[in-house]
């Protein structure tokens, strides 16, 4: 008979289920397996690490206060640890359309590291009187408390160790093309029509700011993550676990990943709301939000080469069309854009989630740990792909500063000489002549070719002027 249809029998709180012979997890989680059939979905690695993580510094704490028996914290420990680094990953099978409070994924966990700890022991899986997964794994926890502390922990994992590192990857490109674009002279744009000039550097600048402010929310984020549910159990009233529980476990995965976790000052709000998680997503949404700005700034800037703006050219890195030959598109930055419309997909979710507390209980936890995760990992991968294989590659052309001479907000320096209403009649003349500014000047006022130069140049080098006199003060 082929070893994937092979079962043996498990037992749970409810009877006997048939569980495949090779997983680790037991009756609970097979349950689980045929109740939700619903998605492909499963929880992420960061998740899976947060939750095992949990598991194995709440056995070593049992241990130290002789709750577990040490042979089996230790054969726990050391299951739990191969959870840590993803070597039991198969076996977390749950779907994320599940039980709201992640109940049953809580048990997947509780019973591949207890299947795993009686193996190491040198028991048959299943034993449960060797290694018992309520017992022993879940000593001190209840998934009311350990699942909302896994997803913080995997968020604040996640943002430590993907997308802090990419959006400064991103910053330190977007800094070093305002610095190399700051001698280029261009029209800015309001309301999509012309302004007056200003340099491509400052433009850039300005994408680094939003990134600056970016990092800085994520810091805002990282604090209010880092208090966790841990220590509550069932309601939040701490019943059925040690007072000093929660604490030690926290110091130890604190050391572990090296972000200070601290229980909640407040286990009936930690327990009840998501509202740190809604928190946190509506900051990566507000990320996505200035990630839009900029990816779009950049295939705008970028367009053409001859039928668009072109003050921009970006990297080609491949094919554009299937039908028109030497096409290029602006396919990294289109790629950004979708992941932030996901993002902000994502937000929406996580805001009905957090609506869905009742009483003392939430009860959409997976799906909000799910986006949550994704939200992040998705903006650290393509925020990365975007600085890699759009932003360091970008050059600056001859378009802009050659549309300056011809654009019509040069009428602005004329104001002080010959006042508003005429130079905005210039404008219309030159506007509806198809010449510049400069020649209906020479025509329609008195000023001599030396003051309209002046004028004119003046006002073309003003970005210039301004960005040198900050730097001065």
């Amino acid at each position: 008979m082929p070893e994937q249809i092979r079962t043996r029998v498990e037992r749970d709180s409810m009877g006997a289920m048939d569980v495949p012979a090779h997983a680790y997890y037991g009756a609970s989680t097979q349950r689980a397996v045929l109740n939700f059939p619903i998605s492909t979905l499963r929880f992420q690695r960061c998740f899976i690490r947060a939750l095992g993580l949990i598991k194995l510094y709440a056995a070593e704490v049992n241990k130290e206060f002789g709750d577990v028996d040490a042979k089996v914290a230790d054969a726990i420990i050391a299951a739990a640890k191969e959870v840590v680094v993803g070597k039991l990953d198969e076996h977390f099978v749950v779907d994320i359309f599940q039980t709201g409070s992640g109940t049953s994924t809580n048990m997947n966990a509780n019973e591949v590291i207890a299947n795993r700890a009686i193996e190491i022991m040198g028991g048959m899986r299943g034993d449960r009187n060797l290694v018992h997964p309520n017992d022993h794994v879940n000593n001190g926890m209840s998934s009311n408390d350990a699942i909302p502390t896994a997803i913080h922990i995997a968020a604040l994992i996640a943002i430590k160790e993907s997308l802090v590192p990419a959006l400064k990857e991103l910053h330190a490109g977007l800094e070093a093309k305002s610095q190399e674009f700051m001698p280029v002279i261009k029209t800015g744009r309001t309301h999509l029509q012309d302004a007056t000039p200003i340099r491509l550097g400052q433009e850039f600048t300005g994408y680094c700011g939003q990134i600056e402010r970016a990092l800085e929310r994520l810091e805002y984020a990282q604090v209010r993550l880092s208090q966790v549910a841990l220590g509550g159990t069932a309601v939040g009233t701490g019943i059925n676990t040690r007072p000093e529980f929660a604490g030690k476990v926290l110091t130890k995965i604190s050391q572990d990943i090296a972000i200070t976790l601290s229980e909640t000052t407040n286990h009936f709000q930690a327990q009840s709301t998501l509202d740190e998680i809604v928190d946190t997503s509506g900051i990566l949404k507000t990320i996505a939000v200035s990630l839009i700005k900029i990816a779009n700034d950049t295939r705008w800037l970028g367009s053409g080469p001859r039928a668009g703006f072109g003050e921009i050219a970006l990297p080609e890195v491949q094919p554009g069309s299937s039908i028109m030959p030497a096409k290029v598109n602006p396919v990294i930055a289109e790629s950004l854009c979708m992941v932030t419309a996901q993002v902000i997909g994502n937000d929406a979710t996580i805001a009905m989630a957090g609506a869905s507390g009742n009483f003392e209980l939430n009860v959409m936890m997976p799906v909000a740990a799910f986006n949550l995760i994704q939200s992040i990992e998705l903006l650290a991968a393509s925020v990365s792909n975007f600085t890699r294989q759009c932003i360091d590659g970008l050059k600056a052309t001859d378009k802009g500063p050659e549309l300056v001479e011809r654009g019509l907000a040069l009428c602005t320096a004329l104001v002080p000489a010959v006042g508003y209403d005429q130079a905005a009649g210039i404008a219309h003349d030159a506007y509806n002549s198809g010449r510049t500014v400069r020649d209906v000047a020479r025509e329609k006022t008195k000023l001599s070719e030396a003051e309209l130069t002046n004028l004119l140049e003046l006002f073309r080098l003003f970005a210039m002027w301004v960005f040198d006199f900050k730097a001065i003060l």
